[in-house]
């Protein structure tokens, strides 16, 4: 959906002049329109209206680094943040959790953004300032299992106090965990006693959900290490397993290897991973290499505006949400395939993180981020440090748990197809590309 802002309206208020200035620095055709603000006070409905339609921008955003490192343009969304939801300046408390279900309280302002909260958390587990850019804040909806479902990532520009409290649901969680994916920089982590039990503590949440996958003889060595309290042993035996450090997501659907098959996607070592379950109940996976993915793009589709003719079913703010990749399935042979899944930008931001990864670590560069300080402010830091617990020793594996096969049979077997246009109850199809491909160079491949 786009939110067209005539110019008059854009240069009234605040946030309008901004996003005035802004569309006159970079273009309209690079910024995004922005959900637009009314005159009148706003009802409830319209606040949460809003709320999503800014949620939205911001998530769409994040995947254009020209945007995503303009101060003009970050300060603009911070203050749109606090407009929506008129929240005023002040000192508040913060509930942060750790992977094994730690609390961690923060005191913050409502005003400070992701990094200024990161660097609270940090310092209230002492963990050192070098190893800050380690780690990330997640939104994260908390599941009946005690799981977390990853909502996004928080972005610098966000407002973190702000985001969670907006939702109105004790379900939705911030979460402290790792932000790399090689896991080769566990090893300057792990030198770190709190790092170290971060990692730890993380990891084995991560084999408890069964996002890491473990045989019985894998999963009773992991526990002999967990007893003997051997965390860095412990942490050695979880990289060699398939899925450490990864991301998984909701099941979903996808156009592979058929049309409307479902899977379950997780993303993690230069890779997207979907599982899913072939006639014959076999559970199957197919890898896709990021550095085999020559662009992708997110494409959503919303309602058309009460009064116009849409689909039956189709509810207000249902929003669908595809994440679509250009695959090398092999030398001479690209193809599309096709992710059906409200997670769909969290996914594509997530291959944008790995790209970046890989590029930097391709020119020799450091992940070990530079953070800004607050002008004339210190690091807090709290007299009271806050050790991270262990978790408690792993249960016995699922026995119903299966072995992975491979899905590279299949590859022949699909055929080419594109992204077809949007259908007609869709308002329109906002779509980001990114061509990391050719950035990352063939001896890839």
């Amino acid at each position: 959906m786009h939110f067209s802002i005539p110019e008059t309206e854009s240069r009234s208020g605040d946030s309008g002049s901004s996003n005035y200035v802004l569309r006159k620095e970079y273009g309209a055709n690079v910024l995004p329109a922005f959900p637009p603000k009314k005159l009148f006070t706003l009802t409830p409905a319209e606040v949460e209206q809003r709320r999503e339609q800014l949620e939205k921008y911001m998530q769409a955003v994040r995947q254009d680094p020209l945007l995503g490192g303009s101060e003009t343009f970050n300060s603009f969304l911070r203050r749109a943040q606090q407009e929506t939801q008129q929240v005023p300046t002040e000192e508040v408390s913060l509930e942060v959790l750790l992977s094994n279900g730690q609390k961690v309280l923060v005191t913050i302002l409502t005003s400070d953004q992701t990094e200024d909260v990161l660097e609270a958390v940090a310092a209230k587990l002492d963990l050192p300032d070098d190893l800050i850019g380690y780690f990330s804040l997640f939104l994260v909806r908390e599941q009946e299992d005690g799981a977390f479902s990853f909502v996004r990532k928080l972005q610098e520009f966000e407002l973190p106090y702000v985001s969670v409290t907006s939702l109105r649901s004790q379900e939705y969680k911030i979460v402290l965990r790792k932000s790399y994916w090689d896991s080769a920089y566990d090893d300057d982590v792990m030198e770190n006693r709190v790092g170290l039990n971060l990692l730890y503590a993380q990891t084995v949440s991560d084999i408890e959900h069964g996002w890491i996958l473990v045989t019985k003889e894998q999963h009773r060595q992991l526990k002999s290490l967990q007893e003997k309290v051997s965390k860095k042993e412990f942490l050695r035996l979880a990289q060699t397993l398939r899925h450490y450090g990864y991301l998984r997501f909701e099941p979903c659907v996808a156009d592979f290897p058929e049309k409307g098959c479902p899977v379950v996607v997780s993303a993690g070592n230069s890779e997207l991973s979907l599982q899913l379950r072939l006639p014959g109940q076999q559970l199957r996976e197919g890898s896709f290499r990021v550095t085999r993915m020559r662009c992708w793009r997110v494409t959503s589709s919303v309602p058309l505006p009460s009064g116009s003719t849409s689909s039956p079913g189709r509810g207000r703010g249902e929003v669908r949400l595809e994440l679509a990749f250009e695959y090398l399935m092999s030398k001479d042979r690209l193809q599309w395939v096709t992710i059906t899944s409200p997670q769909a930008i969290m996914m594509s931001i997530c291959l944008q993180s790995m790209v970046d990864e890989l590029m930097v670590k391709k020119s020799g560069g450091s992940i070990r981020k530079m953070l800004r300080r607050r002008a004339g402010g210190t690091l807090r830091r709290s007299d009271s440090q806050q050790a991270v617990k262990s978790p408690p020793l792993l249960d016995s594996p699922d026995a119903t748990r299966e072995s992975m096969v491979k899905l590279s049979s299949k590859l022949s077997a699909v055929s080419l197809r594109g992204i077809s246009s949007p259908s007609p109850d869709t308002s329109t199809s906002d779509v980001h590309g990114n061509y990391a491909f050719e950035g990352i160079g063939d001896e890839d491949l």
